[in-house]
C-alpha cells in the first residue's frame, strides 16, 4: 500500500518493529478525509452569548437541519480575544442562559471545550481540541454573514478555514460581501462555505443589551425564559449596578 507516514511523522526503530508517530499538525488533512467519506458532521456555534437570542437559535435550527447536522454544540468563550476589554456579563449568567436556551432542544449541547481551559479562546485552536473530541466526525462552522465578512481577520484565519470541514452561513440584512474576493484571501473557502435558507433576523447581543439599557422591548428577539432570567437577576441595566449572583 505504499509508505502511508505523515510527510512530517517520525520513525523509531523498537527492537526491530518500525513505529510511526503521528504529526498532529496535519489534522486538517483528517478533517478532509472526514468530509469526503460523508462522516458524520458536527456543528459548532461559539460565541459570548450575552444574551443568547433568537437569532442564535435560529441559525442552529437551520443550519441542522438544511445540513443534516447530528449535533450543535454551543462553545461559550468566556473572554474572546477580540472583546478584551469589554465589559462581559459574568460567565455563570452567561452559562446559565444557554442552558435555558437549550431546553427543548435535545439536538443541542453546550461546550464547555473554552471554559474550561485558560485563555486565549481562538476559534482555531477550539477547533483542533473538539477534533480531538469527536475524532470521527467533521466540524461544521456556524456564523452570520457579519462573521464570514470579517474572516480574514481572525487568529489564524487560513489555518481555521482548513481545519474545518464546512462553513455554515446565516445571512443577515445589510451584510454584503463578495465571496470571490474572500477567496483570493483564504483559498479554499468558497468550496466550504453553504448559504442557510432562514428568514433574516436584524438582531445581535450588543442591539438587545442596548434596547435593555434604555428600557425598550426586546419582544420576539429572546426565548421568554432567557428574558424572564434576565430580569429576575437584574441584567443590563443602566444604573451601572452588577447583576445579583445566582443560587447555585
Amino acid at each position: 500500500m505504499g509508505d502511508c507516514l505523515p510527510k512530517n511523522g517520525s520513525r523509531h526503530d523498537m527492537g526491530g518493529q518500525v513505529v510511526a508517530f503521528f504529526d498532529y499538525s496535519r489534522l486538517p488533512i483528517l478533517f478532509a478525509l472526514r468530509y469526503t467519506f460523508n462522516m458524520a458532521e458536527i456543528g459548532v456555534l461559539g460565541g459570548t452569548f450575552d444574551p443568547p437570542h433568537e437569532g442564535h437559535l435560529t441559525l442552529a435550527r437551520a443550519a441542522r437541519q438544511q445540513w443534516g447536522l447530528e449535533r450543535v454544540l454551543w462553545v461559550l468563550t468566556p473572554a474572546p480575544p477580540h472583546k478584551r476589554g469589554q465589559r462581559l456579563t459574568p460567565l455563570e449568567h452567561r452559562l446559565a442562559m444557554v442552558q435555558l436556551a437549550l431546553q427543548g432542544e435535545p439536538a443541542f449541547e453546550l461546550s464547555r471545550v473554552d471554559i474550561d481551559r485558560p485563555p486565549p479562546h481562538y476559534a482555531v485552536d477550539t477547533l483542533r481540541l473538539l477534533a480531538r473530541q469527536y475524532p470521527a466526525a467533521g466540524l461544521i462552522y456556524l456564523m452570520g454573514a457579519d462573521s464570514l465578512r470579517d474572516l480574514p481577520l481572525w487568529h489564524r484565519a487560513a489555518e481555521f478555514v482548513a481545519s474545518c470541514a464546512g462553513v455554515a452561513v446565516l445571512p443577515r440584512p445589510g451584510v454584503d460581501l463578495d465571496l470571490n474576493v474572500l477567496e483570493q484571501r483564504l483559498p479554499g473557502l468558497r468550496a466550504k462555505v453553504r448559504w442557510l435558507e432562514a428568514p433574516p433576523m436584524a438582531v445581535s447581543s450588543s442591539e438587545i443589551r442596548r434596547r435593555l439599557a434604555q428600557g425598550q422591548t426586546v419582544e420576539g428577539l429572546l426565548p421568554p425564559a432567557i428574558a424572564a432570567y434576565i430580569v429576575q437577576h437584574g441584567l443590563y441595566r443602566s444604573d451601572g449596578q452588577r447583576p445579583a449572583p445566582t443560587n447555585r
